[in-house]
């Protein structure tokens, strides 16, 4: 059986970079990593003790103050000081720390924070401090909710510090929907599932009875696109993540639809339509169910994402002869060619921030996660590996997830992370089996 990959094209068809790491901060001037330098000493931080202001959160004091940590070094930005070499902690929330005593253990950077149960709900306080400076980062913030959501709340916490120092958006508060497999290589099921993005609390949306693939999350991440075997040919599902509830999507007639996509304002999906060996991009209206032919062309198109702003399309098309990355209007029109290195290109999706288009590269028997602008120039490959493929961006734009699977007769996927200078190469933990990811949106 031919790889999912090849089947998803075939049936339907280095340069050097910013290293995205720490500027050493420096006694004069605020805290501040700046993500185009490349400098490759992550900031020493420090997470004093958090406090109990309460009783019944003294375990959740503690792991949250872990996690926050764990998300910050997570990123490679971050170098955890540890708790031994502290000479003193506020004994207090409010209380400022002594500013000496940090410098004196180099910490750049250090997070205080406070946990009690109100009314039955977690509240969790935390406070930055520029130790260089001499001043606190931003003003202390606060967050509440359950004590079963704790893990919440420490990412709210981290994404903060993390906004704060970078400057970016955080992407800790978000989700990852994925397909979930187990079973030997010839005999492999598949779920859907989410996940938090760092591989905890797993959730399954469908059983193991059909093949599935290519899930992906809608702009407001309570639903998922998805593509289905169960009706025997490859068709379109919608799923609704709180309820588990789901739909056949009306799509326009074809033999097989897949490689489904939302559009930035979640009313409208692009896909594509393989009739008579043809394959074609089309988009339907999901309030309507009204559909239209997007490209025509004797060739196969597929893999298509919009542009953040969804006045452009980026997709994959053998036109030229090769798998190669086109990009046309939102509403159709004459495309044009962005990639043009050596190799066949693949599963493009644009960055949220709009400016980097993500893909697969295949060349010379490896394959590769690779960005470019939105015109083609300045393409990088941020990895390589026997099986590197399907890309999808984290929240902020500053980091990918894709699928790697393992040489050989057992061959496994798994999920993975790097950031866009190609550092900080991650596999999420935790999860088994896994593949097809589609990071969704900071959660509200």
């Amino acid at each position: 059986m031919p790889s999912r990959r090849r089947f998803l094209f075939l049936s339907g068809a280095a340069l050097a970079a910013p290293a995205l790491v720490a500027a050493p901060a420096r006694a004069q001037g605020p805290l501040r990593i700046d993500v185009t330098q490349g400098v490759v000493e992550p900031i020493p931080f420090a997470i004093a003790p958090f406090q109990v202001e309460t009783g019944g959160a003294e375990g959740a004091a503690r792991d949250i103050a872990g996690l926050v940590a764990a998300d910050l070094v997570g990123t490679g930005l971050f170098r955890q000081i540890p708790a031994s070499a502290f000479i003193s902690v506020p004994s207090s929330f409010g209380q400022a720390p002594n500013y000496p005593d940090w410098r004196a253990i180099n910490a750049q950077a250090l997070v205080t924070g406070a946990v009690g149960v109100q009314g039955g709900n977690l509240v969790v306080k935390f406070r930055l401090y520029d130790i260089f400076a001499g001043a606190e980062l931003g003003e202390g913030l606060q967050f509440a909710g359950t004590q079963a959501g704790w893990r919440r709340m420490a990412h709210k916490v981290a994404d903060a510090v993390y906004s704060r120092i970078t400057g970016e958006g955080g992407y800790f508060d978000s989700r990852v929907v994925f397909v979930s497999q187990s079973g030997p290589k010839d005999a492999r099921t598949h779920r859907l599932a989410v996940m938090d993005y760092d591989g905890a609390n797993v959730q399954y949306l469908t059983d193991a009875s059909t093949l599935l693939f290519a899930p992906r999350f809608s702009p407001r991440g309570d639903r998922v696109l998805y593509t289905s075997y169960e009706s025997g040919q490859p068709a379109i599902y919608l799923i609704d993540v709180a309820t588990v509830s789901r739909a056949r999507v009306p799509t326009a007639p074809g033999e097989m639809t897949f490689s489904p996509r939302f559009a930035p304002d979640g009313r409208r999906i692009v896909y594509s339509v393989s009739t008579g060996g043809n394959t074609d991009i089309y988009a339907t209206d999901l309030g309507s169910g009204s559909s239209s032919r997007l490209s025509s062309a004797p060739s196969i198109e597929t893999a298509p994402s919009f542009s953040p702003d969804g006045s452009r399309l980026v997709f994959e098309s053998d036109r030229s002869g090769t798998q190669q990355l086109y990009v046309m209007g939102a509403g159709g029109g004459e495309p044009q060619r962005i990639s043009f290195g050596e190799g066949r290109y693949s599963t493009p999706v644009w960055s949220p921030r709009g400016d980097l288009i993500a893909f697969t590269k295949q060349h010379a028997g490896r394959f590769h996660i690779g960005v470019m602008r939105t015109n083609g120039s300045e393409e990088r490959l941020l990895t390589a590996s026997f099986l590197d493929e399907g890309p999808t961006w984290a929240p902020n734009g500053r980091v990918l997830m894709f699928t790697r699977e393992t040489q050989g007769a057992q061959g496994a996927p798994s999920l993975y992370t790097v950031d866009v200078s190609g550092r900080n190469l991650r596999q999420v933990p935790g999860i088994g089996m896994a593949a097809d990811p589609s990071w969704g949106p900071l959660l509200p």
